[in-house]
């Protein structure tokens, strides 16, 4: 048994995966894929880290921490986490008002919470985010991704101004610096796209930094480097408790700030995890992955890194360049640290064009370009929430999107049910002169006023048989329906029948009680309520 588990142990420590047997091919494209992955977190962890108000290297040691331990734990391979826009944002008013110490120790609670959160299990909830959301989703964040480069196309020195999404403020290049950074994104973007066509021997996004760098180094051409962002040398992420007060007044500050961090990083990273599935034939794994970026998150704060989450455009990059296996995460992870201690001076000499190229490439495919067809045939209501959260997720945060999505996603399912409840009239078979409604569709919330509408009290007969058989009693507010008709009934001097009501709504029902007609085919489906026995009261659970 011990000999298993230290197998299972080592497994997990070596990245081996029995579906996807190692071998000298499998690792070169795995390596390859994290060094170009690790290429393209460099501008995104320094941008970001401006973005929050904080020194570049506290975004680069955030992105070595969390893709490190997150690629080693996570909930699936081939996903790529760092510091994100998505949570720099968040993070920039605390560091502007408390200072960065502040940050740090937001960071650590974030990582409790989320630690919190994968003890619980509560990451299997992403379920409930319907595909309208997701899809919604991935077109929003390929066109805040989109957004995010157009500052790299800003005079070197000017673009440290920070906004939204990673976007920032300063002068933009014009005449021929600009016609030259674009020739040079475009000629990457060719290189990606031409590349595969001929050889897979190199991961294309890595040959198009590599031949673009080459062009421009050989050539000294004047373009914004890597380097002219800020400087990347540095030495390992020291061991640093946060500086904080250990105070209430403390906690009551970066409570709040760690709440949003941790849902929002979650959401991400979870949201990620299901695209990075469906493109990988993975399921699974959200627990897992809770766990891993609370604890990612946790020593990241111990370290002066500001915290993270998955990366979509990295874990995009990841994919199809080849990586499958937690090897590309980790060696992403370890070119990054590689960069920051020893190759510095190397990574600020690659243009920011060739960077540019690969993340517009990943726009073009991670944006969902079939929706723009399917939004014609699917329901309208569909198509209104997948467009309604695009904008939001251009506009706000990811936590809003998720809450905005699933809201209103919800109340069109229940709109859409609530219209659905109407009755087939006839007269009984079986006691003359009877009038039988026979109910079709849910009953719950949303549909008891459009159920009391379908009776006629006063033009019925003296009998009334309200049959349920094609009917579903869902909640606390169809068993107060069915109570309020009976009660018309009565004070109208009718009588009334209800049939094929399940055994619990037998229980549940009070004054109509009496009225239940039982029979062999009564439904045995459970209701969402439950019943005081002392009180009387129906109450949800």
């Amino acid at each position: 048994m011990a000999r298993a588990l230290l197998a299972s142990f080592a497994d997990n420590l070596l990245l081996r995966d029995p579906n996807s047997p190692m071998t000298p091919n499998t690792l070169r494209v795995e390596l390859l894929s994290g060094l170009t992955v690790a290429l393209a977190l460099v501008p995104e962890a320094v941008a970001f880290a401006f973005v929050a108000g904080v020194e570049p290297l506290v975004g680069l040691y955030a992105a070595f921490i969390v893709g490190l331990i997150t690629a080693l734990f996570g909930g699936r391979p081939g996903m790529i986490s760092g510091a994100t826009g998505a949570l720099a944002v968040v993070m920039v008013s605390l560091v502007a008002l408390h200072g960065v110490e502040y940050l740090f120790a937001t960071v650590v609670l974030m990582g409790l919470i989320q630690i919190f959160v994968g003890i619980m299990r509560w990451g299997k909830f992403i379920r409930l985010v319907p595909h309208p959301v997701m899809l919604g989703f991935v077109n929003g964040l390929a066109i805040v991704i989109f957004l995010a480069q157009l500052g790299q196309f800003q005079v070197p020195g000017t673009a440290h101004g920070g906004g939204g999404h990673g976007m920032a403020n300063g002068e933009w290049l014009s005449g021929a610096p600009l016609y030259l950074m674009l020739a040079l994104v475009a000629l990457t973007m060719a290189i990606i796209w031409i590349m595969p066509k001929f050889t897979n021997i190199i991961p294309a996004p890595l040959a198009g930094i590599g031949i673009v760098a080459a062009i421009v180094i050989g050539f000294g051409l004047d373009v914004p480097l890597v380097g002219d962002l800020a400087s990347i040398e540095g030495g390992l992420p020291p061991f640093h408790i946060p500086m904080v007060p250990l105070t209430w007044e403390t906690f009551e500050i970066i409570l709040p700030y760690a709440v949003i961090l941790a849902a929002i990083g979650l959401i991400e990273s979870l949201l990620t995890l299901n695209l990075v599935g469906e493109m990988t034939g993975q399921r699974g794994g959200a627990s897992k992955e809770c766990l891993a970026q609370g604890a990612a998150n946790t020593v990241t704060g111990f370290f002066g890194g500001m915290g993270g989450c998955a990366m979509i455009g990295q874990s995009m990059i990841n994919v199809k360049s080849g990586g499958r296996t937690r090897v590309a995460g980790v060696a992403a992870a370890l070119f990054l640290l590689a960069f920051i201690l020893f190759a510095s001076g190397l990574i600020e000499q690659i243009p920011l064009a060739a960077l540019v190229g690969v993340m517009f490439m990943v726009v073009i495919g991670t944006f969902a370009w079939n929706s723009l067809t399917i939004l014609r045939k699917v329901p309208k209501t569909d198509a209104f929430v997948t467009i309604l959260v695009t904008i939001v997720t251009v506009a706000t945060d990811l936590a809003t999107v998720v809450v905005v999505g699933v809201i209103v996603s919800a109340l069109a399912y229940a709109w859409q049910n609530a219209t659905r409840i109407h009755a087939i009239k006839r007269e009984s078979r079986t006691a003359a002169g009877a009038q039988v409604y026979e109910i079709q569709g849910p009953l719950f919330f949303g549909s008891s006023d459009g159920f009391m509408e379908i009776f006629d009290v006063e033009n019925d007969p003296d009998v009334v048989i309200v049959d349920f058989a094609n009917s579903r009693v869902a909640d606390q507010s169809a068993l107060q329906a069915i109570e309020a008709l009976a009660q018309r009934y009565e004070e109208a001097g009718k009588e009334i029948q209800l049939r094929h009501l399940s055994r619990d709504c037998h229980k549940l029902l009070s004054k109509a009680g009496h009225l239940v007609v039982d029979s062999d085919d009564d439904p045995d489906y459970a209701l969402a309520v439950d019943y005081n026995v002392k009180t009387g009261i129906i109450g949800g659970h």
